[in-house]
């Protein structure tokens, strides 16, 4: 949301960086069904031509984890390195029936887990296959600093605000390039699937939790406050928000996200930052704090600076926005069967929540078949825990066989999804 600098990049091969992180791929149809036994060769971004891993896809559509080499980790923790913290790699990936297609620059941190999604197009779709290029993180590259607006909105300009409570969208329209870009695309994008697009685009997954935590309550509560005033459709646009740096926040089409991102996402989707006697989300800004200096808003690196210092979350918002800031949370989330039922479903539970987990799983399974059939009694026993066990593994989430509010609402996600293909929306 800032960005003023070019940097060297890192032109060193892959034998000649000292960490390692890990890289998984997922292959995707168009309509979100995983495609097994897709070939995958992964080279250097600086050496295509020399492939440095091959595999292949699973029934779940996913890679093994791939071991590549990063440069060090501290590059990512020292905001006035010149040096590019991360190393990128293109990924090249085909299957029976599918156009091949590649992803350039699919950037790896030291120590982290990056998860790529893969489109693949049928071979006789009329669409081309996707040749994704994906630009320098925000914290290395060149962008136009935000310009800076006020944290609310009016509320008092008729058809301005249109709803009257703070609700989770199923999906937003992210409008690639500025406002005014008539040439620019926009996607329909999963709310989630947006937040923690812009937040491996935005912070470094290395940063310590807290700190990850506090940047993504940040990066919600400004796009929610652009939902909630419908800012861009008032102003005449289709869409929710743009992709421009200098209007809003950095989404990235096709990008990898990492995996302690959208572990954190999930952990806190439902939360936004308010004021007192605010109704609306807060248009929380930001910037980096060392090309672009922004007082009154959030600086990414001395975020990080004091998550390493031990603050928790709510005080490192504190530091930048006040105390008058709180942490709020939607009670509605678009898009899915049911809410978390507020405590989590474990071996011995019973009940309707349970039941409902069960039928979801039973469908679920129709199109990932490693998970095994369960009879819908409404009783957590050893099998509904090895069914959970097995979603959480192909999923990529804790392997504990507890429906807790992570695992609860990535089965709700899913469930809509197979249950959408199947009635052909």
């Amino acid at each position: 949301m800032h960005y003023l600098r070019s940097s060297s990049s890192i032109h060193a091969l892959p034998n000649e960086l000292p960490d390692r992180g890990e890289l998984q791929i997922t292959a995707l149809t168009d309509r979100n069904l995983p495609v097994p036994d897709a070939r995958v060769s992964v080279s250097f971004t600086g050496d295509p031509d020399q492939v440095l891993e091959m595999t292949q896809t699973g029934s779940d559509g996913r890679t093994e984890s791939l071991i590549l080499s990063t440069p060090p980790i501290e590059y990512s923790l020292e905001s006035s390195n010149e040096i590019q913290p991360y190393a990128e790699y293109t990924i090249r990936i085909t299957a029976l029936g599918y156009e091949t297609a590649v992803v350039n620059g699919t950037q790896l941190l030291s120590g982290q887990c990056a998860l790529q999604r893969i489109t693949l197009r049928p071979l006789e779709s009329s669409e081309a296959p996707d040749t994704v290029v994906i630009p320098a993180h925000t914290l290395y590259g060149s962008y136009p600093p935000k310009i800076a607006e006020a944290e609310t909105k009016p509320i008092d300009v008729t058809g301005e605000i249109v709803l009257n409570e703070v609700v989770i969208p199923e999906f937003i329209v992210v409008h690639d390039g500025t406002p005014r870009d008539s040439s620019a695309s926009n996607y329909y994008v999963r709310y989630k699937d947006y937040i923690k697009n812009v937040a491996s685009s935005e912070i470094y997954a290395t940063w310590p939790y807290e700190t990850l935590i506090a940047n993504i309550l940040v990066i919600q509560s400004f796009t929610l406050n652009r939902v909630y005033t419908e800012w861009y459709r008032n102003k005449g646009y289709n869409f929710t928000i743009t992709s421009s740096t200098a209007f809003d926040q950095k989404w990235m089409y096709g990008r990898n996200i990492f995996e302690s991102i959208d572990e954190a996402v999930e952990d806190v989707f439902r939360n936004y930052l308010s004021r007192p006697n605010v109704r609306q989300p807060i248009l929380t800004q930001y910037c980096d704090g060392q090309r672009v200096q922004c007082p009154q808003w959030l600086r990414q690196w001395e975020s990080m600076a004091l998550g390493e210092q031990g603050y928790r979350a709510i005080e490192i918002i504190h530091a930048f926005y006040g105390e008058s800031m709180y942490i709020n949370s939607s009670e509605e989330v678009s898009g899915v069967p049911a809410s978390y039922p507020g405590f989590p479903l474990s071996l011995g539970s019973s009940g309707s929540d349970v039941m409902k987990i069960q039928e979801q799983l039973n469908r679920i399974s129709d199109n990932y078949p490693l998970i095994p059939k369960l009879v819908p009694d409404g009783i957590f026993g050893p099998q509904t825990q090895e069914a959970v066990k097995v979603f959480q593994s192909v999923f990529g989430l804790t392997q504990d066989g507890v429906v807790g509010s992570r695992t609860w609402y990535r089965i709700q996600d899913i469930y809509v999804a197979v249950t959408r293909i199947a009635e052909g929306i």
